[in-house]
């Protein structure tokens, strides 16, 4: 059977970039390989992700368990996808189809066997599982994992273990509003969900590149303001300060409720300082305990998080 494999293969499927990797016995990378995303085309998608685990199947050799993370999630009712930002994926049987796919073809191309079966998590929560497994929430009993990247995500480990929820939607953080919005704060363009507000029209990397353009006039991208504001430049290292206070509130909302021991924060936004530097003493006005520091980390494993996240799904 292969849930009795010592091999996991994981899949991160991104917006841009499809990643995937076989773990060994001990966590320990074997393969990996990433690939372009297709836009807009689920059938496509589909197949690039099925050729993938394919092609990794046939270099790991052996049998491997399979877990995919994805924007948004399955849901329990329906099946399909939910809440999906790569919003062609929305409505789709891409479970069922991706493991049809892969029962039809991977025995016969790889040489090795398949029970059909794929684990599927939304990719946050892939991020936070590799993190709280053995990342940098390793041992912590609560860990909240984020994703600042593309998107605005989130996810709960618990001893462990996934919270997900008889809705699929445990952790989804980034379709919440903005706690405690100014003036400035209420005229905001919608979200691709259709509502205003929501954390990742404020937190994510597009967000802050919008931020600046309307507060200063100026067209740079997140990592372009990061650059100028290492650089010593008023007016980016002001959007990076207004966006720390964004994420602190935001924050202080999830350790209000669910009181983590430990956050991990992924994506691509998770190398800039002031994330680490400002955002945990901001936290603390609208943290409701007599002790409101928060203990805010970077990742262990970077950008490896969301296929070491998908692969654990069989732990």
């Amino acid at each position: 059977m292969i849930a009795a494999t010592n091999l996991r293969l994981g899949i991160d499927l991104g917006g841009t970039k499809i990643e995937g990797a076989v773990l060994g016995r001990s966590g320990e990378i074997t393969a990996r390989r990433r690939i372009a995303a297709p836009q807009g085309d689920y059938r496509a998608t589909v197949d690039a992700v099925a050729s993938l685990a394919e092609g990794l199947q046939r270099e790991a050799g052996a049998p491997c368990t399979i877990g995919l993370g994805m924007p948004g999630s399955i849901s329990p009712r329906t099946g399909r996808v939910q809440n999906a930002n790569s919003t062609w994926l929305n409505g789709t049987a891409f479970h069922r189809d991706l493991e049809a796919r892969l029962g039809n073809n991977l025995a016969t191309s790889s040489g090795t066997s398949f029970d059909g079966a794929v684990r599927f998590a939304n990719d946050a929560n892939c991020f936070a599982l590799s993190e709280a497994t053995d990342g940098a929430g390793a041992g912590a009993h609560t860990v909240f994992g984020v994703i600042l990247g593309t998107g605005c995500g989130g996810g709960i480990v618990i001893d462990g273990r996934l919270v997900d929820g008889p809705r699929g939607i445990g952790g989804e953080w980034g379709h919440n509003p903005l706690p405690w919005p100014t003036v400035d704060e209420l005229q905001i363009d919608p979200c691709w969900c259709g509502r205003r507000g929501c954390l990742e029209t404020w937190l994510s990397g597009p967000a802050v590149a919008a931020d600046h353009r309307r507060v200063t006039g100026k067209v740079l991208t997140c990592e372009a303001i990061a650059e100028s504001a290492a650089n010593g430049d008023p007016l980016s290292q002001a959007t990076l300060a207004r966006h720390a206070d964004r994420v602190a509130r935001a924050l202080a909302t999830v350790i209000n409720l669910i009181d983590p021991d430990v956050i991990v924060i992924g994506g691509g936004l998770s190398a800039l300082p002031h994330l680490y530097d400002e955002v945990p003493r901001l936290t603390a006005p609208s943290v409701f305990a007599d002790k409101p520091a928060v203990d805010i980390r970077p990742p262990r494993w970077g950008d490896a998080s969301g296929v070491r996240g998908a692969a654990w799904l069989w732990d």
